[in-house]
């Protein structure tokens, strides 16, 4: 945090802004720079507006992280605490809670026999991680396991045990703003496993029951001021289909009531959920793609159940996927902002305020994505991130309005101008569907300058999207940084961009899927942004499925093929991916199409293969071990093993350090891609 300066809002701030410039890069930006613990990360700031919260590296160690505390009351760049991650558990996330409490989520390596519970073999022992949230105080004296019970457990078997310990026990729902010392937190039965949700007092302990939940019932909505359920969710099996009722809190009866016009089956997939009351009406709030290709906030009576017949906010070309609430107690619940589900989570505010500190902040850093995180009451301090596709993530005090106090950079050792210009683009399928994309173009790469090579890069999932802005993993800066073009198609199936590309890509894995790459490929070569046979496919998770595919596919645009933990076998990825038995029935009847593995003969491509030995999304053994054995003796194929890696981020330094290199050295002197 030795960045912290202060500078009024207008005028000193958007001079020195200017005066930065933005420069060619020189040299691509190191590996390490991009494999380091971040400098800031996790920045949260408690609701009072007395202390910062947020983890650093580690005095003793820099590839771990400590938790630390400010006090913003004497603010300095200096936390006024820090406690180290331990020797086992490493701290992951941290969150500043009200009554001067502080969430702190930390995760540690775990091997041993699951027995059914979670993700992993069902014999035989799993390499896998525990995760932990822990509560202490601002002072950081005393850490004790996060809304626990204080009851021993009785009649619990080891099994049980060990998916109580692997789960968790607790987590953390509603902050209930008004009140001073309560939240509402879900708790694991370790007896009967259905989940209660409970008011936690959070200096004393003390729970009230609020509701039982189950694998099939669950609370969709809380009074926000007293922490009652007002809307509760259920799955029910119909015929070979499931269905997913809404049932609304009839204050008259006390009764729940069923909404048959909230009610949809699964497999259609209508996005429905209940985001909050409108004081004023009575009416729900209800974000839902029931009328249009997109999501919109539309307001549904309880009583008549009929929704109004037009939308409450809509957005013609992205999804309505949230809708922010005021805290404070002057304009409690009312609506004062919504989100727009653009190339970048876009909030729009709608109270004066609020909209006049966004600006002002805008205005301060132009080119810039800024997020405001939290505020106090009064306004006083605002807490706000700014970053782009060139400027990792930057936290952000506004103070009084008037004075900007920069607390820091999660990496400031990466200047400007050392990656290239990214834009929002479209391109049509060979079937004449729109596939949005997101293109980053070389560092100081302008059109008609000589093509470039470039990396076709599909994000995981496949129900994700990719976002503008800095990619934390650290991929598109090492590639772009390093001369290259990279093209992240947002393929069918891709979730959050309209339902209609949404189900395109059912049973479609490595075939129309795989079209919409192979198109994006082509796209890049009549942009005059690279040549045909310079272009190399890079993919992760369901991204690594698509990599894997495309050394069998034929005929391919592609030199070259990176699968990190990829989907190889489609055949057993149903037995093997998520811990959510309902998502894999649901995601698992889409899961069809070209089988990589049934198809290994017809390898043509060089591939490097890796993943990590903890992960048990894609476990190497089956999935990208397997694949490189089968042909390994039909195209030049390396695998890596990862040490202690997990499916999902956050990753150790040491293993970011460990596949960046690769990827990097892969592309160079095994593809050759550029080199023509």
């Amino acid at each position: 945090m030795r960045q912290l300066f202060t500078r009024p809002l207008f005028g000193g701030l958007s001079i020195l802004l200017m005066g930065i410039g933005i420069a060619h890069a020189a040299q691509p930006i190191a590996i390490e720079d991009l494999a380091r613990e971040p400098a800031l990360q996790s920045m949260s700031m408690s609701p009072d507006g007395k202390h910062l919260v947020g983890l650093i590296p580690s005095p003793s160690n820099k590839d771990e992280t400590a938790l630390a505390t400010w006090d913003l009351d004497a603010l300095s760049a200096s936390p006024k605490v820090v406690t180290p991650s331990g020797e086992h558990m490493k701290f992951i996330a941290a969150y500043a809670l009200k009554a001067d409490r502080i969430l702190a989520i930390a995760r540690q390596e775990w091997t041993g026999q699951l027995g059914g519970c979670g993700e992993g073999k069902m014999v035989g022992a799993t390499k896998t991680f525990i995760t932990k949230t822990y509560l202490t105080d601002a002072g950081q004296k005393k850490f004790e396991e996060a809304f626990a019970q204080k009851t021993r457990r009785m009649g619990v078997s080891s099994n049980t045990e060990i998916c109580l310990e692997l789960a968790g026990t607790a987590a953390l729902v509603d902050m209930l703003p008004l009140d001073p010392d309560k939240v509402i937190i879900r708790r694991l039965s370790g007896v009967s496993f259905m989940t209660n949700y409970y008011l936690y007092n959070l200096k004393t302990g003390d729970t009230e029951l609020l509701f039982t939940g189950s694998t099939r019932t669950t609370p969709a909505l809380f009074d926000s001021r007293t922490g009652k359920v007002l809307v509760k969710s259920e799955i029910e099996p119909v015929g070979d289909d499931y269905e997913q009722r809404f049932l609304i809190l009839n204050p008259r009866t006390g009764m729940f009531e069923v909404q048959d016009p909230l009610t949809t089956k699964l497999s259609n997939r209508y996005e429905v959920s209940v985001a909050g009351v409108d004081d004023a009406t009575g009416k729900y709030y209800v974000l839902t793609n029931q009328f249009s290709d997109k999501i919109q906030a539309r307001l549904y009576d309880a009583v008549t159940h009929k929704f109004d017949v037009e939308p409450a906010v809509a957005d013609k070309d992205y999804s309505i996927t949230d809708l922010i609430f005021s805290r404070r107690p002057e304009n409690f619940n009312q609506v004062v902002g919504f989100v727009v589900g653009g190339p970048r989570p876009q909030t729009v505010y709608v109270d004066p305020v609020l909209k006049g500190i966004a600006a002002g902040i805008a205005q301060a850093f132009p080119d810039q994505n800024v997020a405001i995180s939290s505020y106090t009451n009064d306004f006083s301090k605002v807490l706000f991130t700014t970053e782009n596709a060139g400027t990792p993530v930057a936290y952000h005090l506004l103070l009084n309005k008037s004075k900007l106090v920069t607390l820091g950079s999660t990496r400031p050792w990466i200047k400007p101008g050392m990656t290239g210009k990214e834009s929002w683009v479209s391109y049509k399928a060979r079937d004449g569907l729109d596939i949005p994309a997101i293109l980053d173009l070389p560092a100081g790469w302008k059109k008609g300058d000589a093509p470039a090579p470039a990396i076709v890069l599909p994000h995981g999932g496949p129900w994700a999207r990719d976002y503008t802005g800095w990619d934390e993993s650290g991929w598109v800066p090492l590639l772009t940084s390093r001369g290259y073009a990279v093209l992240r198609p947002q393929y069918r199936g891709s979730q959050g961009l309209g339902r209609k590309l949404w189900l395109a890509g059912d049973a479609q894995w490595g075939l129309k899927m795989s079209d919409d790459l192979d198109d994006g490929a082509a796209w890049l070569v009549s942009q005059g942004i690279t040549t045909k046979g310079d272009i190399a496919i890079f993919g992760y998770s369901y991204g690594g499925f698509a990599a894997v595919a495309a050394t069998v596919r034929s005929p391919s645009p592609f030199k070259c093929a990176i699968a990190g933990a990829p989907v190889a076998d489609l055949g057993r990825l149903n037995t093997s991916w998520s811990d959510n038995r309902l998502q894999r029935i649901l995601q698992g009847t889409t899961v069809k199409g070209m089988d990589p593995m049934a198809n290994a003969d017809k390898a043509h491509l060089p591939i490097l293969l890796f993943d990590g030995d903890r992960d048990v999304r894609t476990p190497p053994a089956i999935h990208a071990h397997r694949f490189y054995e089968a042909v390994k003796d039909k195209v030049p194929a390396k695998f890596h093993w990862i040490a202690d890696m997990p499916h999902s981020m956050p990753w150790y330094p040491r293993q970011q350090r460990e596949t960046l290199t690769l990827i990097q050295n892969f592309l160079k002197d095994d593809c050759g891609l550029g080199s023509h």
